[in-house]
């Protein structure tokens, strides 16, 4: 009899490794689902677009048939998330982080080099990014660390900030800025949610923004092409120089820039922009995705999609609020961080409001690592946030 699960409000209690039947699917989140699901079919719709015109025009640049065969492979890890439970997640995040870092220090030995970055590893499947892995896997050892660490002296800030810049370091090694710097916002707002004191945090931005300014100037810690790119960035702001290094440094911020001007208000119409109809936009299925979306969808389109992505942060946020745990609150929230760090640095890598780096917008892009982690870190937030175990720490019953 001891192993006949008890039903209590909607959820079926059991023991055993697996939370799925612990879940309150009268507490599921539903709407989250939802989100995230027209997300990834806008995504499909408007990656089928570039495969059309690639077919068309005679191109192989991008296919669709591998997208969904990524996908295939991706969306049963939104299960595995949901399986999960936040006991096995916090007892394991070190092991996971730990996994996480062993994959970045073998990359330099195992990894295979594409334009001028050492970034992945092969499988027979498809190629591992090692540095996708590492963001969740930081923000459940964040959220471990985090969940009795109150931030109250400043001997408790060493502990998350050394967390932090261990798998940054790495990242920035290989070298791949743009994800390096997706782990500042993800670190700085999860300080944040675990009771960090705003101007403290500010001022810890001030001094990473510094250290990258110096060591700009200072050609310190960065490759050629990378000083390159912030130099081409900066000069980029006057449209004559924007114009004129078009067929170089300046190529592919000039024809996203372009492509998002072409959009107008209700854009070109999927498959009808210059971008997916020359293919001369760089990476336009993953990097470049948000300037395609602006040319065919317009201001009307993209805003849609921008505004359904701030809803998804919205509400994993929401989400996070409602948690007593603090482990599941955290990972939650640093979830929602996640989401917003990828919106943020693509859109604005974009829109050329900073500098060209490469980095997908989940959901959207194509791109095997990040979607795996994507959906997986999708699961685990919507799994945490329909088993609510039960917590008596200090502050369980807060509401933020």
């Amino acid at each position: 009899m001891k192993n006949l699960p008890l039903r209590r409000g909607g959820a079926v209690a059991a023991r055993g490794p697996l939370a799925f039947v612990r879940l309150r699917w009268r507490e599921f989140d539903w709407h989250i689902l939802l989100v995230a699901l027209s997300l990834l079919v806008f995504g499909l719709l408007f990656l089928n677009a570039m495969a059309v015109a690639d077919a068309d025009q005679g191109r192989g640049d991008v296919r669709i048939d591998a997208h969904l065969k990524k996908l295939a492979v991706g969306l049963p890890f939104v299960v595995a998330g949901l399986l999960v439970p936040a006991r096995t997640l916090r007892h394991n995040a070190g092991r996971a982080y730990a996994a996480a870092i062993a994959l970045l220090v073998a990359v330099p030995f195992i990894g295979d080099e594409r334009n001028n970055a050492q970034r992945w590893i092969e499988t027979p499947v498809f190629d591992i990014q090692p540095s996708e892995f590492a963001k969740l896997a930081l923000v459940l050892v964040l959220a471990r660390v985090l969940a009795r660490n109150r931030l109250e002296h400043w001997r408790d800030w060493g502990p998350p900030l050394l967390l932090s810049a261990l798998p940054m370091g790495l990242v920035v090694l290989q070298p791949d800025l743009g994800t390096a710097l997706t782990v500042v916002p993800v670190s700085l707002g999860m300080l944040y949610l675990a009771g960090a004191k705003g101007r403290v945090l500010v001022g810890l931005a001030a001094l990473v923004t510094l250290v990258g300014f110096a060591a700009w100037r200072m050609d310190v810690g960065f490759h050629g092409y990378q000083a390159e790119r912030i130099e081409t960035w900066r000069e980029s702001f006057d449209a004559d120089s924007l114009i004129e290094g078009r067929r170089g440094a300046a190529f592919h911020q000039y024809h996203a820039r372009v492509a998002i001007g072409n959009g107008g208000l209700l854009g070109k119409g999927l498959g009808r922009g210059i971008a997916n109809r020359t293919g001369i936009l760089p990476e336009r299925d993953s990097d470049s995705i948000f300037a395609v979306i602006c040319e065919e969808g317009g201001l009307v389109g993209a805003g849609a999609i921008v505004l359904l992505y701030l809803l998804l942060i919205l509400l994993l946020m929401t989400s996070a609020a409602g948690l007593r745990d603090r482990f599941a609150r955290l990972t939650v929230g640093g979830v929602a961080l996640y989401f917003a760090a990828h919106l943020l640095f693509h859109a604005g890598v974009n829109l050329g409001l900073l500098p060209m780096t490469g980095l997908t917008l989940p959901l959207l892009s194509t791109g095997g690592s990040s979607m795996l982690v994507t959906f997986l870190a999708l699961g685990i937030a919507l799994g945490l946030g329909a088993s609510h175990e039960p917590a008596l720490d200090r502050d369980a019953f807060r509401r933020y």
